[in-house]
């Protein structure tokens, strides 16, 4: 077993939801805070030491119609174009029970329980590897008390409705803030390290 820590990040409203209660594209109360300083220095913070990708099938088909042409945008934030590049060209794992030929290059695609899967990647190489904002990978990853390290960026909005990341008969488990910044508009970017 290697050293590597495996790490999260997702957008949540104050009311703890990763989207509205519209469905997966009802992210109004998340988008407005996505551009800011602060989200764009967390979003660095999140994939600089990281050399493994890990996407649900939705987060990776939509990526695939985004972030490639922010890579190759040299009007792009340098922060936003830098963690396109990288998303691009890192190893990526992508978990799904519909897809038969993967989405992107570098790509494996997996149909097996989370937490397996990150105890096999966790065994070889090395960095970090970051569930990139796939909610359900990362609820599978906190049942199995799998993470080591969740990226948070709070929203000051209360959705009404729509999935929570924190669902309740999760395991007790311990976290200690180790960064913390908010911004002009009230949005937060938070990192919590796992005590073990």
């Amino acid at each position: 077993m290697t050293d590597r820590k495996v790490t999260a990040n997702l957008s949540l409203t104050l009311d703890g939801r990763y989207h509205g209660p519209a469905g997966p594209a009802d992210m109004g109360a998340i988008v407005t805070y996505a551009m800011t300083d602060v989200a764009r220095r967390h979003l660095t913070r999140i994939w600089e030491g990281a050399t493994t990708a890990v996407l649900g099938r939705r987060n990776a088909e939509g990526f695939l119609g985004f972030w490639p042409t922010v890579a190759a945008d040299e009007n792009a934030d340098p922060r936003d174009r830098g963690y396109a590049k990288w998303l691009v060209d890192v190893e990526k794992v992508v978990f799904s029970t519909t897809l038969t030929e993967s989405p992107w290059e570098r790509t494996r695609l997996v149909n097996a329980p989370a937490a397996e899967v990150i105890a096999g990647l966790k065994a070889t190489g090395s960095g970090e590897i970051l569930v990139n904002s796939s909610a359900s990978v990362i609820k599978a990853l906190l049942e199995a008390d799998a993470l080591d390290r969740l990226y948070l960026m709070i929203c000051p909005e209360i959705a009404g409705g729509g999935p929570r990341l924190f669902d309740d008969g999760l395991p007790a488990t311990k976290w200690k803030l180790t960064h913390h910044e908010t911004g002009d508009l009230g949005e937060t970017a938070v990192v919590y390290d796992r005590i073990r």
